[in-house]
């Protein structure tokens, strides 16, 4: 692998990362990193499915499950073609063009991720504080309308990135940071001035912790709710309700908010710790949702097994 260290030499490819120290056992690595990839995608393929072909679940919790399952299939689908090239062929060239076209797929269904959240804690909140004006507030026409203006908000949100990137020099160092592209990683490979990359990458990353913030009055203003409720048993079976969101929220955001602070506070500690958690960023969410919703949700559970004893009788 080279590297180009004269500054009138204009980079034509960059170089993604792997596990450093493991490159030998590339082939093994790509062993559970496949089994990880194929699982989340035939697990939210799945969920899509059971709520496009099953009447029943033409409901907004269910609208907003299905477009929690899309913006984890693109997260999957964004990060795949490089985590395969690297792990299973150990070929970890891209050309810049690629990389930010890839950055702004991984960063957008993050975004839209982050989002869908952010309208699954409202849909919580209505049902359970407003139960009685749940259908009216909610109706099929409006969850859509939601749906469409938060992708084209995303969309527009992250459009500027490919381009501010591809008009940065990039002349001393090629080699990134993880196995696949990111914005603040490609940034700092420029040799010319990034100044409107980093602002507008604290902004984007500022509209994520409002969403964060957003969810987390959400559950405070659900838990007051609850906690006027007389019975205890009552109180329990509502808070259920909530715990596939919770859980969802926390594998989305925990790895982010540990890279951020491992990335601030502890720039010295080992490269591999920071890649590790970046993967987990990319590879967990998208695989544990589908089994934390199908497990929860005991419409899609129950049509899951009816369809597999079908198969067997």
């Amino acid at each position: 692998m080279s590297t180009f260290n004269t500054s009138e030499i204009e980079i034509s490819i960059f170089f993604l990362i792997g596990i450093p120290g493991m490159e030998h056992a590339n082939i093994w690595v790509s062993i559970p990193i496949c089994l990880m990839y194929l699982v989340a995608i035939l697990g939210n393929c799945t969920i899509l499915f059971f709520i496009k072909s099953e009447p029943s679940l033409h409901e907004p919790m269910y609208y907003f499950l299905s477009m929690l399952a899309l913006s984890d299939l693109g997260l999957s689908l964004s990060s795949l073609p490089t985590m395969i090239r690297i792990f299973l062929f150990n070929a970890p060239g891209i050309s810049p063009d690629a990389c930010f076209v890839q950055e702004f797929f991984i960063h957008g269904f993050s975004a839209m991720e982050s989002s869908v959240l952010l309208i699954m804690s409202f849909d919580h909140f209505i049902a359970i504080c407003h139960p009685l004006k749940y259908t009216s507030i909610l109706t099929s026409a409006r969850v859509i309308n939601i749906g469409l203006a938060f992708s084209l908000k995303n969309v527009l949100l992250i459009l500027p990135f490919p381009f501010t990137l591809k008009h940065l020099r990039y002349c001393k160092k090629n080699l990134l940071s993880h196995s696949y592209c990111l914005h603040q990683d490609v940034m700092k490979l420029a040799c010319s001035d990034n100044k409107v990359n980093v602002i507008y990458g604290l902004f984007v990353a500022a509209t994520g912790i409002l969403d964060l913030t957003f969810i987390f009055m959400s559950y405070m203003m659900i838990l007051k709710a609850v906690l006027s409720i007389a019975s205890q048993k009552q109180r329990l079976k509502v808070l259920n309700t909530c715990v596939s969101h919770i859980c969802a929220v926390l594998i989305f955001y925990v790895p982010i908010i540990s890279l951020d602070v491992i990335y601030q506070f502890a720039k010295h500690s080992p490269a591999i710790i920071r890649i590790l958690m970046a993967d987990v960023f990319l590879l967990v969410p998208p695989l544990t949702n589908p089994i934390v919703y199908c497990m929860k949700s005991q419409q899609i559970r129950n049509m899951i097994l009816g369809k597999l004893c079908q198969k067997h009788s």
